[in-house]
């Protein structure tokens, strides 16, 4: 059994995420540009090839810092309660008190699984919008900045009306869900499980909880694994989000499993490995770090 740090408060929760979600994507920003590019409809270099690659960074500096804060504010809080419900319920249990306070060999998992889809739906609030506005900006559309594909999709309003100007901004709502929860659903499992590993190599040195160096190596594991499982769901959604007029998720599947077969699906695969693998190291390296300052965590 390996000792359990605090559960972060939720202010701490909040700080932490934005500080996170901010220095991830200003850090990696330009290999988001060519995995959005190579995976566009008109090809790498018709939609900007090596320029511009800053091209739609307003936009992620808009969501980047709200977006995480509402994941990681839900996904504490939520992870918090089921804990502390399991381990109620194991001191009112007796038969199952040993399983509840080693933390369980599946139900922990399960927990860090449910908390990482609801942050993950909380987060995708915010994200959306500016990720429709940012790729539509990497990807050279409207004029190629993030100011400029924002105005084409208000200049929409005196024709569809404040719900379509909504739809245009939520176009892709459904499969970046369909996205990011399988995505979650592998990472911060694996993550929480590779933390808990190094917490018990430490029990002897008395730290109850892993450093932001550490809390950088799992998340890039756990984010390279997940970025090639879930490249699939990924070109989906970038195809659902730049296409010119909107269409279905199953529409746009049919399309490229008939017009080229299995391999665009995997179309960008090398930077989005690469660029998540960066990205989990610096998004829950700082994260760590963050929660550890604010705590006064010893490591």
């Amino acid at each position: 059994m390996s000792p359990q740090p605090p559960q972060p408060p939720f202010a701490t929760a909040l700080l932490a995420g934005g500080i996170a979600g901010t220095t991830v994507d200003l850090s990696l920003f330009p290999l988001d540009t060519l995995k959005t590019r190579l995976q566009s409809h008109a090809g790498f270099f018709p939609s900007g090839g090596f320029r511009g690659i800053y091209r739609g960074v307003g936009s992620a500096v808009v969501g980047s810092a709200p977006g995480a804060a509402f994941f990681f504010c839900t996904y504490e809080g939520v992870k918090g309660a089921l804990s502390a419900r399991r381990l109620a319920r194991g001191e009112l249990d007796p038969v199952h008190s040993t399983g509840a306070e080693a933390g369980g060999t599946w139900e922990a998992p399960l927990e860090h699984m449910l908390a990482a889809s609801l942050g993950e739906v909380a987060a995708c609030a915010v994200r959306v919008p500016t990720e429709v506005v940012k790729q539509r900006a990497q990807a050279g559309l409207h004029g190629g900045s993030s100011a400029a594909a924002l105005g084409a999709i208000l200049s929409q309003f005196s024709t569809v009306g404040f719900a379509g100007v909504w739809r245009e901004l939520y176009r892709g709502w459904g499969i970046t869900v369909m996205r990011e929860v399988p995505f979650t659903v592998i990472q911060f499992p694996l993550w929480e499980a590779l933390k808990s590993w190094g917490r018990r190599r430490k029990v002897a040195s008395g730290s109850v909880e892993v450093s932001a160096g550490e809390s950088a190596l799992y998340g890039s594991v756990s984010g390279a694994i997940a970025a090639g499982v879930t490249t699939p769901l990924d070109v989906l959604k970038t195809r659902v989000m730049l296409s010119k007029e909107r269409e279905k998720v199953f529409t746009v599947l049919t399309d490229l499993l008939r017009s080229h077969g299995i391999r665009p699906f995997f179309a960008g695969i090398g930077p989005r490995v690469m660029w998540i693998s960066a990205g989990g190291a610096i998004f829950l390296g700082s994260y760590q770090w963050a929660v550890n300052a604010l705590q006064g965590n010893v490591i």
